[in-house]
């Protein structure tokens, strides 16, 4: 991976938009995260796209997702698998997620989606390969406009 960098390409107004946890049962760990952080989630649905069903429980400064498999060969169902439930992903929202993916390929980061799908909560997201990032997988995300 390229790791120069000038003042133009640094990502500026990104922002955490969340963190996600893969779990086996979002009904178990809801009531684990929201006596947690006594609050209630909101925004459950079903992401098809990705395999999973979704919760999000907001913290003061950012948002925890919640997501569990829909079926055992989704590719959070492997990533349980494999690492057991845990911290599967940091998003960041981005303004420009086309541009963003288009700077990222450019300096060789692995992008896992190269164009954007739909995600939870009507936006588009893009995941980039943890092999570019130490170990993490990140997800972009933006509203669609």
């Amino acid at each position: 991976m390229n790791q120069s960098t000038t003042s133009s390409s640094l990502p500026s107004n990104w922002q955490i938009d969340h963190i996600g946890i893969a779990v086996n049962s979002l009904d178990t760990a809801l009531v684990r995260y929201e006596t947690l952080l006594a609050t209630q989630h909101y925004g459950r649905e079903k992401v098809n796209s990705q395999g999973v069903e979704v919760a999000f429980l907001d913290t003061p400064t950012s948002r925890i997702e919640l997501l569990a498999p829909l079926d055992p060969e989704s590719i959070v169902a492997k990533f349980i698998s494999k690492r057991g439930e845990g911290m599967h992903h940091t998003a960041f929202l981005v303004p420009d997620i086309h541009g963003e993916l288009d700077r990222l390929k450019s300096l060789d980061w692995e992008l896992i989606h190269p164009k954007p799908i739909s995600g939870a909560h009507g936006k588009w997201v893009a995941f980039l390969h943890p092999k570019s990032a130490h170990g993490v997988l990140i997800e972009l995300c933006a509203y669609k406009t």
